[in-house]
């Protein structure tokens, strides 16, 4: 969930009191404050192309899960988050110091947004010592699988065994921007997710992590388990003890259980992730051992 901070109200004219002064000068520090990130669309407007998160299309199905605030989770276990641009600049130093493990950050989307906050996040979290990852939000209605697999691997998606790189994450949700499921079909929608995570596999010899919900997963490839026993599932569930997951996957491996979690470091809202392990084995899935 990206930061929402609070509106600054424009001026129509030049203020001339002390008090308006003053006002003004709030304002601006307000303004150009270390962290501050622009307002995401609201979630009656649609998401532009370049614009989406981890989870901008999941707050179409799942809006009471998501008010405004801080609401009640389990921050037992390995702990997580997941970042975009909307988040502004991060202290990563806190982060880790408030006890998050791992993190994601938004590097892609379709085939040509990069991520502008894509490389200090990755290094930022990396220099903090947390186990970091990149993910690609998925536009399956601009081109085919393997064009946006390629694309991630090219820009900040691919991996090397170092102790603090996570295998990358194929963000497949419901369409922020329009239909549901792109306008493809459940035979076209397994095609296209087939063809990203063989492409992704050939360019990094990672299995892809797939993010998605099981509403969208069994409404859109029709409860297709053929990704089961290739690609670890990080499931979108908000407010829930347990998360439902879609049909056809034995477990689920992350748990984004919140969009409206706070943690220090992060200016206003984050998603905070659960990790279904202990910490050596978020290493081992980082490092790819057994």
């Amino acid at each position: 969930m990206p930061a929402v901070p609070a509106r600054v109200r424009r001026a129509t004219r030049p203020a001339l009191t002390t008090a308006g002064a003053l006002a003004g000068t709030a304002a601006l520090l307000l303004a150009t404050a270390p962290g501050a990130a622009a307002a995401p669309p609201a979630p009656d407007q649609p998401v532009r192309p370049g614009q989406a998160w981890m989870g901008s299309g999941t707050r179409i199905e799942q809006p009471g899960a998501a008010p405004g605030g801080v609401s009640a989770y389990d921050t037992s276990g390995v702990q997580g988050i997941d970042v975009s641009h909307w988040q502004g600049a991060i202290n990563w130093t806190s982060v880790k110091n408030a006890g998050i493990s791992f993190a994601y950050m938004k590097a892609t989307e379709g085939t040509t947004f990069k991520d502008s906050r894509f490389g200090a996040n990755y290094t930022g979290s990396y220099n903090a010592g947390l186990i970091r990852g990149a993910y690609h939000f998925a536009r399956p209605n601009a081109s085919n699988g393997a064009t946006q697999a390629n694309f991630f691997a090219s820009n900040g998606g691919a991996w090397s065994r170092d102790n603090q790189t996570l295998p990358g994450v194929l963000d497949i949700e419901h369409n922020p921007s329009g239909a549901m499921c792109y306008g493809l079909t459940t035979t076209q929608m397994r095609t296209w997710i087939n063809d990203f995570h063989a492409t992704y596999k050939a360019r990094t010899s990672r299995d892809v992590v797939i993010y998605t919900t099981a509403s969208w997963w069994n409404t859109c490839t029709g409860s297709w388990n053929g990704m089961a026993a290739k690609a670890p599932l990080w499931i979108a569930h908000w407010g829930v003890s347990n998360p439902g997951i879609p049909s056809g996957f034995p477990t689920w491996t992350v748990w984004q259980y919140t969009a409206t979690g706070r943690v220090a470091g992060v200016s206003g809202d984050v998603d905070r992730n659960k990790f279904n392990g202990s910490a050596a084995r978020l290493l081992a899935l980082a490092d790819n051992t057994p």
